[in-house]
């Protein structure tokens, strides 16, 4: 038996598991741009399962900046930006996000995943210690797991459990972690508390703005802009694939730290750089989001509008972020749950193991600056039609 077939095997003994479990998944491909309305297959859905928060993903202005720096760069790098993957408008980019962070320097990666996994190794390892709340997405965990640092779990947003596990915990140095909008709960880590439990602790700070750029904060540069605290947090990981609407990552720290991770930060090291055409289009974007507050107000009015109409159906709901989940318990209940709203028009994914804890398969509303009221009004009532309603805590 060839190598191929022992491993197809393995393969289909796994799958037959995971369908068990109601926890296999399928690829769907969109036949339209991304966007609040999205054709797949035969199907036009109203699509509250992306994360283009502020619409931007089918930007004209975005588009035409992406289009540009393709004639002029073309389509791919061809190789890492240490060897000559390297551009002007990786530059450009980088001073720009820094100008939007208010940083000494920006760095950028490929994704926010390839971030995770590479900040946090290229700062802490052997002998030092890294806290991670409970509720991390999964490249802060794997970034942690990467760094050979101990790792302590603090509960999720516990900042009591976190000081006493910052004055117990002896390391060389030690490194907290945390999302700063959780993507799966929708809610916001209490920033101030933590910043001041590392200053107690000599602790630096690594935040995860994904799901808070662009969405946060009086220019839209996050969490830690809405609380002032932009000079106090040592890295700010931020998203150019969410609410900026293209593709990458960045982290906005200091001058030290951005030249650190070229020598050390392996995904950034051993990579083929984003395309050009991304970094312009990306630029295009926060110029865009800094530029027009009021696609920051209109999305604040479906994510306001939204949580009042959860609240009449009888679901706890805070409009803290865009973010909004429904949690139903079993995976079967939340395929169920999106398979009835899928007939009623509105497109929005189950969420299950290993994504989110055991017993709290969910429903993840993600609501856009693109969304209309009606889009809004559609999504309430078809949940009040179908029944669908949040399971126990």
């Amino acid at each position: 038996m060839s190598d191929e077939a022992v491993a197809a095997a393995w393969a289909r003994e796994d799958l037959e598991a995971l369908s068990e479990r109601g926890l296999r998944r399928y690829l769907e491909p969109l036949d339209s741009p991304q966007g609040p309305v999205v054709r797949v297959g035969d199907e036009t859905l109203v699509n509250f399962s992306s994360n283009d928060y502020l619409g931007l993903a089918s930007s004209p202005t975005v588009r035409a900046a992406a289009l540009a720096a393709v004639e002029r760069y073309g389509v791919g790098t061809g190789a890492s930006r240490l060897v000559v993957g390297d551009t002007a408008a990786h530059h450009r980019l980088e001073a720009r996000l820094a100008a939007f962070e208010r940083a000494e320097a920006v760095r950028l990666f490929n994704s926010g995943y390839a971030a995770n996994t590479g900040i946090i190794p290229a700062l802490v390892g052997p002998g030092d210690a890294v806290f991670s709340d409970a509720l991390n997405h999964a490249s802060l965990v794997d970034g942690c797991r990467l760094s050979r640092a101990r790792v302590c779990v603090y509960p999720h947003a516990d900042v009591e459990a976190l000081e006493r596990a910052l004055a117990q915990t002896p390391a060389r140095r030690k490194l907290v972690v945390t999302d700063t909008v959780f993507s799966m709960d929708g809610d916001v880590a209490p920033l101030r508390d933590i910043v001041t439990a590392c200053r107690a602790h000599g602790a630096a700070l690594m935040v995860d703005e994904a799901h808070a750029t662009g969405v946060l904060g009086h220019r839209g540069a996050g969490l830690c802009e809405e609380l002032g605290l932009e000079g106090q947090v040592d890295l700010r990981m931020g998203t150019l694939g969410k609410a900026l609407g293209v593709m990458g990552a960045y982290v906005a720290t200091s001058r030290a730290v951005a030249d650190l991770l070229v020598s050390r930060a392996r995904p950034f090291v051993f990579s083929t750089a984003l395309p050009a055409h991304l970094c312009a289009a990306a630029e295009a974007a926060v110029d865009a989001v800094e530029g027009d507050p009021d696609l920051r107000a209109r999305l604040w009015r479906n994510i306001r509008r939204f949580a009042e109409g959860l609240r009449v159906l009888g679901v706890r709901a805070e409009p803290r972020s865009a973010v909004f989940p429904l949690i139903l318990g079993e995976p079967e209940r939340a395929l169920d749950a999106a398979r009835r709203l899928r007939e009623a028009g509105v497109l929005v994914k189950a969420i299950r193991p290993p994504t989110v804890p055991e017993g709290t398969s969910r429903l993840r509303f993600c609501l856009s600056a693109a969304h209309t009221v009606g889009h809004v009004d559609l999504a309430l009532e078809a949940l009040r039609t179908v029944g669908v309603r949040r399971g126990p805590d």
